[in-house]
């Protein structure tokens, strides 16, 4: 039977946790992966190497009309001003209403209009452009990979970045200037004070392989499930007959996760494995046959 992935939170907030370190000390350990979600779900979708077309795969989720246009994500973000440039320090976790996206999106349209994109507010914390058929797009770094980091080496680059870098400012001095962030700041809300550009391309094609069940609580995860006609799963503890699947508890409290897997690996049975993929790269194969394995020590990191 194909194996179960857990897409975990990075290894070292979960402590020297007994059970976990006993798992992991007698477990296959695998090959290093890049850090972050990205790289595991483009193995899980069958995805190629690269971008995943985010921007595409939520609006066709969301709204059946992403078609064979080519789009853009263009989120709402927090960025911190500092003496030696920016960081990013919010995205997705800004507690945005759609009335209150409605209201930031509004002076923006015409400014992206004039650069020939459509936006779209999605959902309220996701936002689209699309694009003019065949508009050549720069290299756009996945938020999720430079959260806390200077933001000056991750914006675009080259001529064709060019024209995404003075969006990208014209848009901070816009939104700087927006009464709503006035408000946001008198109740001790983060500003919005800019739009991170990432995940374009255009619609991909059905993945010929993908898990046959999904739980996650990401918009992202879950309209690649959708794509890929994955079956949603209820809740992240294990479902009778359901191999093949993806559980994402990357964002989930350290202490639930490790419950998760516990539950899991309990119910392994002897020919099938549970992949641990952990949000900074480590990855490790549990099977129930590696309980015999009692001269190997508790791995301590």
């Amino acid at each position: 039977m194909d194996d179960v992935t857990l897409l975990m939170p990075p290894l070292d907030q979960l402590g020297q946790h007994p059970r976990l370190s006993r798992w992991l000390g007698r477990g296959d350990r695998l090959p290093l992966m890049p850090a972050g979600r990205l790289p595991v779900l483009r193995e899980q979708f069958g995805l190629a190497a690269g971008m995943i077309p985010a921007a595409a795969l939520l609006r066709e989720a969301a709204a059946g009309d992403a078609g064979d246009g080519t789009w853009v994500c263009a989120d709402p973000v927090y960025i911190q001003a500092e003496a030696a440039g920016a960081r990013l320090l919010a995205w997705d976790t800004l507690d945005l209403t759609m009335a209150e996206a409605e209201s930031l999106a509004r002076p923006i349209r015409p400014m992206l209009g004039d650069a020939g994109m459509l936006l779209e507010t999605t959902l309220p914390g996701r936002w689209q452009v699309r694009m003019v058929t065949g508009t050549p797009l720069p290299l756009l770094v996945d938020p999720e990979q430079i959260l806390g980091a200077q933001l000056l080496p991750h914006l675009p680059a080259g001529d064709t970045g060019r024209r995404w870098r003075l969006l990208f400012n014209e848009i901070q001095i816009l939104l700087h200037q927006h009464p709503l962030n006035r408000q946001r700041a008198g109740s001790g809300r983060a500003p919005i004070n800019g739009l991170w550009f990432w995940g374009g391309g255009r619609l991909p094609a059905r993945p010929r392989r993908a898990p046959s069940g999904v739980f996650s609580e990401d918009p992202l995860v879950r309209a690649l499930a959708w794509h890929a006609g994955s079956h949603r799963l209820p809740s992240p503890h294990p479902i009778a007959g359901r191999s093949s699947s993806l559980v994402d508890l990357a964002s989930a409290d350290p202490e639930e996760a490790l419950l998760v897997v516990a539950a899991w690996h309990a119910r392994l049975r002897w020919r099938e494995g549970l992949h641990l993929a952990f949000a900074d790269g480590h990855r490790w194969r549990l099977t129930r046959a590696q309980a015999l394995r009692v001269w190997r020590r508790a791995w301590r990191g």
